[in-house]
């Protein structure tokens, strides 16, 4: 597929696999929300390697090919958020919702992304884990004619 990031521990390669795995190429543009200090910075770190540039944020001011929202259970409505998220998002584009791992302080549960994506005009495709205390959700608006 791509070519490889060179690294300088084996926990970034882990974590460039984890990013590749989740389909970020080099050239995407990402914006990145829910940002907080309890964020995974390798994780970010991999996707910027990825893109080949900054994630940038929710002031970009233009569309971007991917969101990755990072969402903890205490954060609010999480309709509210993914349609926010859809703002700036391509026709076409995904949703990268990275929640605690089940047991994790502010862990979310399945059943909430289950309900709350649908409400949001999205459906559920992938889930993976990217790191130790995160797991990945992607979500896509449902092909249809608009």
């Amino acid at each position: 597929m791509e070519e490889s990031v060179s690294s300088t521990t084996g926990g970034d390669a882990a974590q460039q696999s984890a990013a590749e795995r989740l389909g970020f190429t080099k050239g995407l543009v990402v914006q990145e929300l829910g940002w907080d200090s309890d964020t995974d910075d390798q994780v970010r770190v991999a996707i910027e390697d990825a893109i080949d540039a900054d994630l940038v944020d929710g002031d970009y001011g233009n569309v971007v090919d991917a969101v990755l929202l990072w969402w903890r259970d205490d954060d609010g409505d999480l309709v509210d958020a993914l349609v926010d998220a859809l703002t700036d998002l391509v026709g076409g584009g995904a949703i990268w919702l990275l929640t605690p791992k089940v047991g994790r302080s502010g862990a979310v549960d399945p059943a909430d992304i289950a309900e709350a994506a649908p409400i949001a005009g999205l459906s559920q495709t992938t889930t993976a884990a990217v790191s130790k205390d995160w797991a990945a959700t992607r979500l896509v608006a449902p092909k249809s004619n608009r």
